[in-house]
């Protein structure tokens, strides 16, 4: 009977786990579409918030860290359950640095929003939109354990690469015919780098769903086979 008892505990910890990976991730996915909107809107006050809010990714990688390290202790896990809670340290990391990226951005927003407009890029948004989709992808083929999503927010992060070259040739070329736009050109390529940075992290997340679900490490290997 106890141990039917533990096996619940067990697993309302796991569910917990889960739970609170699930709501990282949506803030995650909140800090980029808001750090990429006070970039364009050249809204001081959501940069400042988005900034603000970044405290609570922090508390929340702390606190999953925190349960992973409880249940590995206490319950000695194997199998599915031990990749998933291992997986889990890492998700969090990767979950957290996308936020630190998002925090950039809306850095270079407050730097931008007291200078003269800069001609939109239109590559930004549209990499901020792949880079969010990927994001909220793989937690969610986290979610339901699938492993075929994961392995489409992997094939994403070509599109995103591409889009970040085209800005990148954009700007430059602007930058070339316009000195006066090369402050704020450096700007707008810093943030293009940030999301192209964020879709890596979105794809390490996938890897790490397909290694939890069936053990296969991808790590490497899709690049291994482009190059």
């Amino acid at each position: 009977m106890q141990a039917g008892h533990t096996d619940r505990e067990f697993e309302a910890e796991l569910e917990e786990l889960r739970r609170g990976l699930i709501v990282m991730g949506g803030r995650v996915e909140e800090m980029i579409t808001d750090s990429v909107r006070a970039f364009a809107e050249r809204d001081a006050v959501l940069a400042e918030a988005t900034i603000r809010s970044d405290s609570k990714v922090n508390q929340m990688e702390l606190d999953c860290d925190e349960l992973c390290l409880m249940i590995l202790a206490k319950r000695q896990p194997m199998g599915s359950d031990l990749r998933f809670i291992t997986l889990a340290l890492k998700m969090v990391t990767d979950l957290e640095r996308i936020g630190d990226l998002a925090v950039n951005i809306c850095e270079r927003a407050l730097d931008l929003a007291v200078e003269q407009p800069l001609a939109r890029s239109p590559e930004i948004p549209q990499m901020a939109e792949l880079v969010q989709r990927m994001v909220h992808d793989a937690i969610d083929a986290f979610v339901r354990w699938d492993d075929e999503l994961a392995r489409r927010v992997i094939a994403s992060d070509d599109q995103v690469d591409e889009i970040y070259g085209q800005a990148t040739r954009d700007l430059l070329d602007r930058m070339t015919t316009d000195p006066k736009t090369i402050e704020r050109g450096i700007h707008v390529l810093s943030v293009a780098k940030w999301l192209e940075r964020m879709a890596d992290h979105a794809e390490n997340l996938a890897e790490h769903v397909i290694f939890m679900v069936s053990g296969t490490d991808v790590r490497h290997n899709h690049k291994a086979a482009q190059a």
